[in-house]
């Protein structure tokens, strides 16, 4: 499994006292780890997700290096303090509430709890996680989803305004009162600051609050297409989430919550959902790692270039690409042949079929993505020949 190399060094209580070696985020060159003592590698390379490895060697070692030292538990542990101080000035918000949840999906469903009355209901581009990935967890809390078909992933105001327009009949139709977006969104493509202001606006205008999923806010943030700030995204919503467990974490997501009120009772919901971790210090010491520099950011960017790499090859070879490649998700149209023959090496989803000898299927990069590995996808691809 490919890498990124580092030589941070702790010292007897785990603190980090040293860190060089970082490779520059925009290259993909990478070390290689022994081989595995327990699994022999897969026959196959994966670009199903981007979760398939584990964490980061430098969270690893940070892990390590705290795993002695005594802590309080529930989050309230130093290490879990230090990365909420190192997300808020990443953020440059020191007012800001951030709670620790083991998953995307539990962040999604407490955050949207924690927001709604029992008759408010969720506005939802049809693509979104919460819509065809959760197994209607944010209905199972009893809040309705609105779904709203997107426009290349996106809810736009337009959008928006006609999902309150054909849910008006109060009291015999759930409120809307929530807009739940994605960025990066499910086909990669990531809100420009223009846009998120303007949906902002409405959600003001009509009383909204705006939630955003993060689990990919890393993939966004250092997308080429970007616009925007960390601070930007606290400014532009009420609450959102930074993915941890899709770049670099062993798992652990961090939910942003900007208003006092909804911050004071927060810790209840994520109690009732069963996602306050005894052990919290787990969560606390990945974030940490993650935010005390530059790293989680790096390896976003990593997973970006990565996923460029696979799409300009892929556009070479003459394929088309279902949505732009803005992020580390790449969405061709190949034929059931090649896909087929691509199949005897990698996994990979096949999204949707497009007639009878075509297929949509989507690859994940992620900071750990294996150059050979890559370039042997490509050249398969550039060997099947032009379409």
């Amino acid at each position: 499994m490919a890498v990124i190399h580092d030589t941070t060094t702790y010292d007897h209580d785990g603190a980090i006292s040293n860190t060089t070696g970082m490779q520059a985020a925009d290259s993909l060159e990478t070390t290689t780890m022994p081989d595995a003592t327990i699994f022999p590698p897969k026959e196959k390379y994966s670009f199903l997700d981007d979760y398939s490895e584990g964490a980061h060697p430098q969270v690893l070692e940070a892990l390590i290096a705290s795993n002695a030292t005594q802590e309080t538990g529930y989050g309230n542990d130093r290490y879990s303090a230090a990365a909420r101080q190192h997300i808020r000035d990443h953020l440059g918000r020191g007012d800001v509430g951030i709670f620790f949840v083991p998953s995307g999906t539990s962040a999604n469903a407490i955050s949207i709890a924690a927001c709604l009355r029992p008759h408010e209901a969720v506005i939802a581009a049809s693509s979104g996680h919460i819509v065809t990935r959760e197994t209607g967890a944010v209905e199972a809390s009893g809040h309705k989803i609105i779904n709203v078909a997107p426009s290349n992933g996106k809810l736009t105001p337009a959008s928006i305004e006609k999902a309150l327009d054909d849910n008006w009949h109060y009291p015999h139709m759930a409120k809307p009162r929530l807009v739940y977006i994605s960025n990066a969104t499910e086909v990669g493509t990531v809100y420009s600051k223009a846009e998120l202001t303007a949906i902002k606006a409405l959600c003001e205008e009509r009383g909204l609050l705006l939630f955003m999923d993060g689990a990919r806010i890393g993939a966004a943030l250092t997308s080429g297409v970007n616009d925007m700030t960390p601070g930007d995204i606290v400014d532009l919503t009420d609450i959102f989430w930074i993915g941890g467990t899709k770049n670099g974490a062993l798992l652990g997501e961090a939910v942003v919550v900007k208003h006092a009120q909804l911050a004071q009772d927060f810790e209840f919901y994520v109690k009732q959902h069963g996602s306050l971790l005894a052990k919290g210090r787990m969560m606390g010491v990945q974030f940490a790692e993650l935010f005390r520099g530059d790293l989680y950011f790096e390896l976003a960017r990593r997973g970006n270039v990565a996923a460029e790499k696979l799409s300009r090859s892929i556009a070479g070879a003459g394929y088309a690409l279902r949505a732009d490649t803005e992020t580390n998700q790449v969405f061709a149209v190949l034929p059931l042949g090649l896909v087929k023959e691509l199949q005897r090496d990698f996994s990979f989803y096949v999204w949707e079929k497009c007639g009878a000898d075509w297929a949509v299927v989507r690859l994940l990069t992620t900071w750990a993505t294996d150059t050979a590995q890559l370039e042997k996808f490509n050249q398969t691809v550039l060997s099947w020949g032009a379409p």
